[in-house]
């Protein structure tokens, strides 16, 4: 009888388990982002929430609704704040000087590549995101792989953006073209690619493998290999959604909103623009180019004041700018992703 105790006591753990999971209300959640279903972004909410039902014994079910369906590139933020959906896709970015702290993510020449990049910025977000964006449960943060310039016209200095009307990635591009002396043309990610051929715009900064993706290699040809920028991004969650479940609901939700799941979303999404560079080296009609070192330090130089631009938001927020700055940029060196 005694050697039988072992294997009873598990198996009376194992039907409490059961029972709990059992007595946990169904939780349907919906999941939102902006961009094509054959976007890589598209297949890690689908793995994301798979995981999610599949460690809450199927309690907790979702689905996916891609391409702005539930609602504008612009307002996934509010949405998960108003419950329009549960979990979204946000970039900060999109609206400009609501998140100032999040926005160190989007300065020039900071990250060297998304995977490691990713992980050090969700880390050392998470600090912050409790206070920044209290209207929502934050889960996690990442990168895209570093972005550049795409133009219809060779741009190799900093000074040539003079009279260019330039769809920028987010506010602290579009601060950094009208330093120089471009237009900048507002256009979410998908109506980048109408602005372009309607000749609103001369040119995009943008991921390199969502160029092909988006249809833009229709109208720029010149792209400046030179890791420009990247742009934040987050998955954040309705609070009444999250505040209604199980505590076992609620720890499986935790369990993947984490700096190991920022890396596994960002991750395959940075191997697939990686690989675009590739193919618009390869494409007829297309200059893959590179810029001096000389070249690139007159880049460095004219974004410069962009960080002060940063701190200036993040002190009147009652941050010490230069102590937030350091942090990223250590954990950034943490993960070998710095620039």
């Amino acid at each position: 009888m005694k050697a039988r105790l072992p294997s009873l006591v598990a198996a009376v753990l194992l039907c409490g388990v059961a029972s709990a999971n059992a007595q946990d209300k169904p939780v349907h959640l919906k999941l939102s982002h902006w961009v094509p279903p054959a976007h890589p972004l598209q297949k890690a909410m689908e793995d994301w929430g798979a995981s999610v039902q599949k460690a809450s014994g199927g309690s907790i079910t979702f689905n996916v609704f891609p391409a702005q369906q539930l609602g504008k590139a612009f307002d996934h933020y509010d949405m998960a704040r108003d419950g329009i959906a549960d979990v979204t896709y946000i970039n900060p970015g999109y609206q400009p000087g609501r998140f100032p702290v999040v926005g160190a993510g989007e300065l020039p020449f900071l990250m060297s590549n998304a995977k490691g990049g990713s992980q050090a910025f969700d880390a050392w977000y998470r600090k912050y995101a409790g206070s920044e964006m209290k209207d929502v449960k934050f889960c996690l943060a990442f990168f895209h792989d570093p972005g550049a310039l795409h133009s219809k016209k060779k741009v190799v200095t900093p000074d040539e953006i003079k009279g260019m009307k330039i769809r920028p990635a987010h506010a602290t591009i579009a601060a950094m073209v009208t330093q120089l002396g471009g237009t900048n043309v507002q256009a979410s990610a998908p109506e980048v690619r109408e602005v372009l051929e309607r000749g609103v715009a001369d040119a995009v900064t943008f991921p390199w493998g969502s160029v092909l993706l988006f249809g833009l290699d229709k109208s720029v040809k010149f792209h400046m290999d030179v890791p420009l920028y990247a742009t934040t991004f987050a998955w954040v969650m309705n609070k009444a959604k999250y505040d209604g479940m199980s505590a076992a609901q609620k720890k499986v939700i935790d369990d993947h909103c984490t700096t190991e799941w920022a890396g596994r979303v960002a991750g395959p999404w940075a191997d697939y623009e990686a690989a675009g560079r590739d193919k618009l080296r390869s494409a007829a009609g297309h200059e893959v180019y590179q810029i001096t070192p000389q070249q690139l330090e007159q880049w460095r130089k004219a974004t410069q004041p962009l960080e002060k631009t940063w701190a200036d938001g993040v002190r009147k927020a009652g941050l010490d700018p230069d102590a937030v700055l350091k942090e990223l940029k250590g954990s950034l060196a943490k993960y070998q992703a710095a620039y």
